[in-house]
This record gives C-alpha cells, structure tokens and sequence, in this order.
C-alpha cells in the first residue's frame, strides 16, 4: 500500500523490484549488446550471397580473400559482445545478490517458521544463476526474430512468409506450453522444498537417528517423500520435453523447407543461387531463440517461482523508520495480557499471561512440560511474537525498540543451548567480531562474562582453550559445557535482564553451584532475573515464583507464599530463605 509522506506520496515497499532495478544498467548494457550481435549475425549470411553471387561466378579470388577476412573481423567482434553480454549478465547476478542476501538471510532468521525461509538462500543462487545463464540470453536474443523475419521478407515474400508463419507457429506452442506446465512445475517446486527441508532437519539430528535405530525407517520415509517429488517433477518434465521435441521438429523442418522453396524460387529465377541457402539460414537464426526458450522453460518457471518466493518472504519484513533511541533499560519488565497461538491457529499456547517485575527481582517460572515456559521466554525476550498483548520493558513495547539494540541489555539462554560453528570465545561473544568490533575489546569481555558464570577454568581445559572450535550445532563439547558456555554468552555485555530458560537441566553440582553463584551476583547487581527449571537447586536465589498451567498464571509472587501452596512441607524445609532476603 502506498504510504503519504511529507515530500509526497511514497511508493509501496517492493525489495525484489529494487533488487532487480538496482541490476537495470547491467541489463540494459546487455540489451545493447545484444543488439550489436544480433546485426553481427548477419555477416555470415551477407558473406554466403556473396560468395555464391559474385566469387562463384566470376572466379574472384581476391574478392573472396576480402570478404573472409570481414567475415573473421565480424566474427571475432560477435564473439567479444556475446562475452561482454555474458560477463554483463554474471555482474548483474552479482549485484542482484548484493542487493538481496543481507534481506533474505535476515528474512530467514526473523521468520524461520515459514516454509519459503527453508529454502530462500538456494532460491536466490537460483535466480542468480538464471540471470546469467543461456535462458537469458534467449530473452534478450527474442526480439530480434521480428527483424530477421523482416529480412526474410527482403530476400523474397515467400521465404518471409514462411519464417512468419514458423514464427507463429513456435509462439504458439510455447504458448501452449507455459499453459501446460506452469502449475505442475509450481507444485514440484513448492514439494522439492519442503523435501530439501525434511533432508536438512534429518542430517541435523543424525546423531539422535543412528541412535535410536531410526536410520531406516527415516531413509524410507525420505525416499517415499522424493518418489512423489520426483513423480512430479517426472510429469512436468514429460510435458515440458514434448514441447521441445515439437518445437526442435518445427524448427528443422522449416529450416529444411526453406532450402526446398528457395531452390525452387531459384529455378524459376525469382532469387540467387545464394539466397537459397541465405534464407535456410536466416530462418534458423529467427527460430533459434524461441526454441531456446522452451527449451529453458523449467529453468525460467524455476526462476519465476523463486522470485515470487522471495518477494512474498520479504514483504514480511516489512520497512519501517528505524526507533527512537532509548536509553540503556534499568530492567523493568511488564507482561500485559501475552497470548499466543498454537500453530495450527486452534488453540492457545499461552492465554492472557500478565505480570509484572522490578529491576533486581529474580523469578522463578515453574509448571508441568507444556504449560508454555518456554514459550512465554521466547515471547519476553522478542524470538516470537506474541499474538495478543504486549511486553514492555523500561514501559516501552518490544516493538518500540531497536531489535538488534535491545539484545544486547538482554541474556537470554535458550532450551537447547543453540551453539554456532566457531571458536568458544566466538559464541560467547556474540559473533561480534564478525562487525569488525574491536578484538582486544572482545576478548576482554568474553573472558570476563566467562569469569562471571564460573566457566573460564572449564573452558580453559578445553584443548586451545577459549579458541576451541565447535563444529556445526555448537558440537565439540558436552551438553553441560555447552549450557555453562551459553550461560557465559547470555552475561556477555552486562545485560540488565537475564532469561535462562532450564540454565541447569545439564548441569552437575559444580555447574548447579557456579549458576546460583552467578545468580546472586547479577541479582547484588541489580539485574531482573527470569529463570524456568525444575530443580530445586534454583529457589533459595529466587524472590518470586510464577505457575503456568495450561498457559494461563495459575499463581504468581513472593517464592515462600507460592511454595506454601504448591509445595509439600518437607520439600519447603529444604529451601532456606533466599540470599539478600527474602521477598516475602
């Protein structure tokens, strides 16, 4: 929708016609270029009428030296355009690709539940790859049919007729084909990527299959989903390939005709001994094009549904003016009337959670599996939105604040640690380094958010310490290292709140003890704690306790009330009062 501004009206938000305009000087060079070859073209066959018109009969030996070495000048300037048109085209990917993969990898990241995420990186390289590809150069070679028709047409009526009528004919069944193949390619495409997905969730939980001897069944289930991928892509494949065979015969034999109708309008003295074979030419040159096209149609089809793929990913990305900044937050946290969604749209995950904590408050969110823990800390913390209400931290909204700025105040620790591939002091910084952040700087703040968790001796006994590499998924470290490591990580840059979702549930009691340690120093610093878990290792830090229950509060404050009414007595003896006081 198109937006009114102060300087007028401004046009609707469209990344991928940006993307594409931003290539428009490439393709418009290429379209030039194009022109130049195309008339080049011509030289071959202006070189045959004169061969068999003027040195032929007059047994022009110096004639015919004159006109091949035209014929080689030409020639070398046509192939040194079609490289220029081609390189012109491979730049033009280039930038396409500059102008695209910062949105989409973003795009990827901000809203992974969406299929077309799945596959937006290989439907970019695709397009790219199209755009400079022989496919494109049928498109801009396709033009210029008109004007070897016309030149038909100069050579003799007849002649032009018949390239008009092979012309139409070909327009016609690439027609023709389009009709036929475009929804069966587009759902083979649409089932190619979900089963490129599945094959990718699979090899990342390779570990778990083999495992749990799931490695056959799972190999079966994957093939059944590439037979019916295949099954398709068969199909259309068949259609398609019918096409090019009936264009390919199409083309052959009125390349062939036009050498019949020439020799007869040569007998009948209506054209040259040369332009019998000028015109065959002429005529294959006109048709090439269009068969190149249909022969590159699933190619192209491919193309088309990757753009609007991405354009249908990037439009949720929507571009908005950047925030105001607001200062660092002191870590106030509000949550008003939280409500999210099922994935199904059915049901509720969490339904109307609200309460509210004050800077240097450690809570402690408790619950049975699937009362919504996890996801009511993936909703405070902005990794999913929530479908009702509102989060405020500092009493701004999540949506007021700079995504990106807003992460660094907060720690957050994920269910599953979420390692990278990359050094341990990588991870624990936040791959910040990758911004060209000053180095010494990082080193000495992910050290320190080491020291602070009670993990740099742990990581230090790692073989080269804290430039230990982990391999893809965080793997080189057991699942306690990798929980103390990403507890370091969520401490890196003295965030003012934490939300450790289950910090202990790979934890021995070293780890449970370097975590509490951790907690009560963040706590004496002022810092707002949101902690899930269920042990009770935890509760003598906590201040307040919140109970979800089918995702609604089910009870909410000072931890020694709540655990009064959930808690047996002798599981209350073993909690002493929490260190600082107690907010009872």
């Amino acid at each position: 929708m198109t937006k009114m501004t102060a300087t007028g009206p401004q046009r609707p938000f469209a990344p991928m016609r940006d993307a594409v305009a931003l290539c428009r000087r490439h393709l418009l060079a290429a379209a030039g270029f194009s022109a130049l070859v195309n008339i080049l073209y011509i030289v071959p066959t202006l070189y045959m009428l004169q061969v068999y018109d003027r040195v032929v009969p007059t047994q022009g030996v110096q004639t015919l030296a004159f006109l091949t070495l035209v014929l080689v000048f030409a020639l070398a300037c046509l192939s040194l355009l079609d490289r220029i048109r081609s390189r012109l085209l491979t730049r033009a990917g280039v930038v396409l690709n500059a102008a695209l993969a910062p949105a989409v990898l973003d795009a990827t990241i901000g809203r992974p539940e969406l299929q077309v995420a799945r596959s937006a990186v290989r439907e970019l390289d695709a397009l790219r790859a199209v755009l400079g590809g022989p496919a494109m150069l049928a498109l801009f070679d396709a033009p210029w049919m008109p004007i070897y028709v016309g030149v038909c047409f100069l050579v003799h009526p007849l002649i032009g007729s018949m390239a008009l009528a092979g012309g139409l004919l070909l327009a016609a069944i690439a027609w023709r084909n389009e009709r036929a193949t475009r929804t069966g390619m587009d759902h083979a495409q649409e089932v190619a990527a979900q089963t490129y997905a599945a094959q990718d969730a699979m090899l990342a939980a390779a570990d778990s299959v083999r495992a749990l001897g799931m490695r056959r069944a799972l190999v079966a289930r994957q093939l059944r989903k590439r037979e019916t991928m295949l099954a398709l892509q068969t199909e259309s494949g068949f259609h398609a390939g019918s096409y090019f065979t009936a264009t390919k015969f199409v083309r052959l034999a009125l390349q062939s005709l036009a050498l019949g109708l020439g020799a007869w309008l040569a007998v009948h003295n209506m054209i040259s001994g040369g332009a019998i074979f000028a015109s065959s030419f002429l005529i294959a040159r006109a048709l090439a094009p269009i068969e190149l096209l249909i022969g590159s149609w699933k190619t192209l089809a491919q193309a088309r549904g990757g753009y609007r793929d991405l354009d249908r990913l990037l439009a949720t990305a929507i571009s908005r003016p950047e925030p105001t900044r607001l200062p660092a937050p002191r870590g106030a946290l509000a949550v008003e009337g939280v409500t999210v969604l099922n994935a199904a749209r059915d049901g509720m995950v969490l339904n109307g959670v609200s309460f509210a904590v004050a800077p240097g408050e450690v809570v402690a969110i408790v619950g049975p599996s699937g009362s919504g823990k996890s996801t009511l800390m993936r909703a405070i913390v902005g990794a999913m939105p929530a479908d009702r209400g509102a989060v405020r931290i500092d009493s701004a909204e999540l949506g007021d604040w700079d995504p990106e700025r807003l992460a660094r105040h907060i720690g957050y620790l994920p269910q599953d640690s979420a390692l990278f591939e990359g050094t341990i002091k990588e991870n624990i910084a936040r791959f910040e380094g990758e911004l060209d952040t000053a180095s010494e700087a990082i080193d000495t703040a992910a050290v320190a958010a080491a020291e602070l968790v009670g993990a740099r001796d742990l990581i230090l006994r790692l073989p080269d310490g804290f430039d230990h590499r982990l391999a893809l998924g965080g793997r080189g470290v057991s699942a306690g290292q990798a929980q103390r490591i990403a507890l370091a990580r969520a401490v890196y840059g003295d965030p003012a709140l934490y939300v450790l979702d289950e910090p202990n549930a790979h934890l021995d009691s070293e780890g449970d003890a370097a975590l509490n340690a951790a907690i009560t120093r963040l706590k004496a610093a002022g810092k707002t704690i949101l902690v899930v878990s269920h042990k009770l290792g935890v509760l003598p830090v906590v201040d307040k306790m919140l109970v979800l229950r089918d995702g609604r509060v089910e009870l909410f404050g000072p931890r020694d009330e709540v655990l009064a009414k959930i808690a047996p007595p002798n599981v209350r003896r073993m909690v002493p009062a929490a260190q600082g006081g107690s907010a009872a």
